[in-house]
């Protein structure tokens, strides 16, 4: 009996971090603020205008290997190829926007 319990309680607990959204420390809400102030004239709706193949939709951050909160702070903070680095906003502000960037294409950007 107690291996049964065991063995539901394991299922229970893959099943719950399996397919659950990350959390994430930034905010979200105020990711949505200064995404919009800066990044939405080149990635509006998760859009790439300048390179329309490497969106902010979770399957191309996937296949570029960029659907990492880490990477994605990288990027906006040093920025790369046609993307400026942005240096006027603070550390907080990055984790914000980096949040709102996965929890966006987490949603499809709906």
């Amino acid at each position: 009996m107690k291996k049964i319990i065991s063995l539901v309680l394991l299922l229970i607990t893959v099943a719950t971090f399996s397919f659950s959204t990350p959390a994430w420390a930034g905010d979200a809400v105020k990711g949505a603020a200064v995404f919009s102030a800066n990044c939405a004239s080149c990635h509006m709706g998760g859009r790439n205008v300048v390179n329309a193949a490497k969106t902010l939709q979770k399957a191309d951050l996937e296949k570029y290997e960029m659907y990492d909160i880490e990477k994605i702070k990288t990027q906006i903070m040093k920025g790369k190829a046609a993307m400026p680095a942005f240096k006027n906003i603070t550390a907080e502000q990055v984790e914000d926007v980096a949040t709102y960037v996965l929890s966006q294409a987490d949603k499809g950007w709906k």
